[in-house]
């Protein structure tokens, strides 16, 4: 039987839609831009076949404006993407929607590693979809097509997780005191802000999540998979090696909001992120702003 998820729909001044519920899949990989962008712009062209037909819509154009996605726009994303070898960072985001937040969006973000702008650059790509997405196909024909997507990324961290959908972390937009009513409640809820983290996380990772993706150098910093086997023996968990020294670690069937009004958090989340302790992004400095010192208690939320 399906999961029941609850349904969040987060207004902006406008009422314009800030964020909703669905599932985040985002990879970061610490390698120059130059170095993967034709597995990435195989990954985005996977998710594109993957999708229903036109659900994007919109890109941003070489001025910062969001402009329709027809055959010249394609083109223009995929010399983004692979042409231009070399320089400074690249931006890909389709979208579904000019200005809301819409069920299945794109974000890239190609970085140089020895970017003197980023703090600890990772080249970025994240992909969402709608809670109704995942009832439709099933939580397994998701995780396959994760897989799909994941097959030629040299990723250091990722995951895909229930989350609040948003465009460019457009959730924090919305009533904060709702968005933190949330997140007191589910603590499986993600936050997603790729182009935030593709310029702090360098080869760290993030929480642990219902699929969590782990390759080089992060895998081998944790001991590798039998650390990991012993560290995770749960029933519901499952561990599948990938080419290149990478691991996908399953944490449930189904990704799992984690309703704390029904249920503790379950241990093989707690155990996952006490592994990844050491190596969590925390912002750093005597003087976080409240954004920075929130994010930091968020991350580690699991830990108990």
């Amino acid at each position: 039987m399906n999961p029941v998820y609850p349904i969040i729909r987060l207004r902006g001044r406008g009422e314009w839609l800030a964020g909703r519920d669905g599932v985040v899949l985002a990879f970061f990989i610490h390698r120059d831009h130059s170095e993967v962008g034709p597995a990435v712009w195989r990954s985005i062209q996977a998710y594109r076949h993957a999708i229903p037909p036109g659900s994007l819509n919109w890109y941003t154009s070489a001025d910062g404006d969001m402009v329709p996605l027809d055959d010249e726009g394609w083109e223009h994303n995929r010399h983004v993407v692979i042409e231009r070898i070399g320089g400074g960072s690249r931006t890909v985001e389709l979208r579904e929607s000019p200005s809301e937040t819409g069920n299945y969006q794109v974000e890239y973000y190609g970085r140089r590693l020895d970017s003197p702008i980023h703090d600890a650059p990772a080249t970025t790509l994240s992909f969402t979809f709608p809670t109704e997405y995942l009832l439709e196909h099933g939580a397994v024909q998701l995780r396959a097509l994760a897989m799909e997507l994941a097959r030629e990324l040299p990723f250091n961290f990722g995951y895909a997780s229930f989350a609040i959908v948003s465009s460019r972390g457009s959730w924090a937009a919305a009533d904060w005191n709702q968005v933190e009513s949330l997140l007191a409640r589910y603590p499986g809820l993600d936050i997603p802000h790729a182009g935030e983290f593709s310029s702090r996380l360098g080869d760290r990772a993030l929480s642990a999540s219902w699929l969590t993706f782990l390759g080089q150098p992060l895998l081998g910093a944790l001991g590798g998979i039998h650390v990991l086997k012993d560290a995770l023996s749960f029933p519901d968990v499952s561990l599948l090696p990938m080419d290149g020294e990478r691991l996908l670690v399953t944490l449930n069937e189904w990704p799992d909001p984690i309703d704390t009004e029904k249920a503790a958090v379950p241990a093989q989340y707690g155990a996952l992120a006490h592994l990844l302790e050491p190596f969590t992004f925390q912002y750093s400095g005597k003087d976080l702003i409240p954004y920075e010192s929130d994010m930091n208690k968020w991350l580690r939320r699991l830990l108990q």
